[in-house]
């Protein structure tokens, strides 16, 4: 007679888990959302949340991740694909306006949104750097269509890139607050009345 097996741990969906949990994180924030929401969306207990991704922060920044590589990304490409930063610029804020209000996920851009009233300085900041890094992305686009003469020299890369970032941090609180995609896609389409003129050959 075989001895008895020991009973194995009931095994999930690591990364079913992880989306739960980054939709959770997005709808609610950072501050309000706690360890019993987290393991009652994801399905498991508090032991296998601390072992399969370690306390709420580390978590949290893995949701992060994710969230950059699955929904953040129309940025970079934009940045990449397109030819001048007006361009890219206009594409970004274009796909914002669709991005922000999709049916299927929580609106907004969960790296705007969700350290807002955070009491964590960790938290908090892990979130501005990923938004200054992306505004020094936009800036360096912008600086190198001066430096091509695309715009005009006195172009201020820096406060052009920060009025960009300004713009998208608006149009992901204001798709919170119910602003349709149509109404964000005139916001998006407004802001670029701001953009300098380009120097003509």
């Amino acid at each position: 007679m075989s001895a008895p097996t020991r009973g194995r741990p009931r095994s999930f969906d690591r990364d079913a888990a992880l989306k739960k949990a980054l939709r959770l994180f997005w709808a609610r924030g950072y501050e309000a959302t706690s360890i019993g929401d987290l393991t009652a969306a994801m399905g498991i207990g508090a032991p296998s949340l601390y072992a399969a991704f370690g306390d709420k922060a580390t978590l949290f920044n893995e949701v992060v991740q994710v969230f950059g590589t699955r929904y953040g990304g129309f940025i970079p490409r934009a940045l990449a694909e397109e030819p001048t930063a007006e361009a890219a610029v206009r594409r970004m804020l274009r796909e914002a306006a669709t991005e922000y209000t999709r049916p299927d996920c929580p609106h907004g851009c969960l790296v705007m949104s969700a350290g807002l009233n955070t009491t964590s300085t960790e938290i908090a900041e892990m979130l501005r750097t990923i938004r200054n890094r992306n505004v020094a992305g936009f800036a360096a686009h912008i600086q190198a269509d001066i430096d091509a003469g695309l715009l005009p020299p006195e172009t201020d890369a820096t406060t052009l890139a920060r009025y960009v970032g300004t713009v998208m941090q608006g149009m992901s609180q204001a798709s919170r607050d119910g602003a349709s995609p149509a109404q964000l896609e005139r916001v998006a389409e407004m802001a670029m009345h701001g953009w300098p003129s380009t120097v003509r050959a």
